[in-house]
C-alpha cells in the first residue's frame, strides 16, 4: 500500500475500550450529552500530546446534507467544536463538504472502504484559498481503515493544504 496522504494521527483510545459504549449513545442514540463527556476525556487526556500542536484549522469530517437530516447532527463536529485547542486554530464544519453515498461502509473490507470513498469529498469553494499552505486538523470519531481520513487529506493537499493532521476519538484494531 502507499504511504497515506496524511501527516500524522493521534488518537483518545482503541474502539473496543470503555468509551465506545459513549460514542455509541452519542451516534445511534442521539445523545448529546456524551459528546460533552468524550471531548472532556479528549481534552483532559490527549492535552500534554497536542499542546504545541501547530494548525490553523480543526475540521470535522463532514456527513452528507442527507445523513446530517436523517441523523440531524454531526457527531464528528459534536466532538470537535468541544476540543480545547490554541486561539489561533479555527473550528469550522463548512470548509469540507461530502458527497451522499448510499452504501454503509461499517462491514466493508478495507479495498472496498478505498475504492468507495474516492471522490466523496471536496472542499467548500468559498474556503478554498484560505487553506492554502496552512496545517490542517481533521476530526474523526472513529478511525477504522484510514480510507475516509486518508481520502480527505488528498483533497485537502489537492487544494493547497501543506500538511494534515488527524484527530481520532477512537481506533479500531487493525483489519486483516
Amino acid at each position: 500500500m502507499n504511504s497515506p496522504y496524511f501527516d500524522e494521527t493521534y488518537c483518545l483510545d482503541r474502539y473496543h475500550g470503555k468509551l465506545q459504549r459513549a460514542l455509541h449513545q452519542l451516534k445511534y442514540q442521539k445523545r448529546l450529552a456524551c459528546a460533552h463527556g468524550l471531548s472532556a476525556a479528549w481534552n483532559q487526556l490527549m492535552n500534554e500530546q497536542i499542546r504545541d500542536v501547530q494548525a490553523s484549522y480543526l475540521l470535522p469530517v463532514p456527513l452528507s446534507q442527507e445523513k446530517l437530516c436523517l441523523r440531524g447532527f454531526n457527531q464528528s463536529w459534536e466532538l470537535a467544536r468541544r476540543i480545547q485547542c490554541a486561539p489561533h486554530i479555527h473550528q469550522s464544519p463548512f470548509i469540507l463538504k461530502r458527497h451522499h453515498h448510499t452504501l454503509h461502509q461499517a462491514n466493508e473490507s478495507r479495498l472496498n472502504r478505498h475504492k468507495s470513498i474516492q471522490g466523496m469529498f471536496y472542499v467548500n469553494p468559498k474556503y478554498q484559498y484560505q487553506l492554502e499552505n496552512q496545517t490542517v486538523i481533521v476530526f474523526d470519531d472513529v478511525m477504522t481503515t484510514g480510507a475516509t481520513l486518508n481520502e480527505i487529506a488528498r483533497i485537502l493537499k489537492d487544494n493547497g493544504v501543506s500538511r494534515v493532521i488527524n484527530w481520532v476519538l477512537l481506533r479500531t484494531l487493525r483489519q486483516a
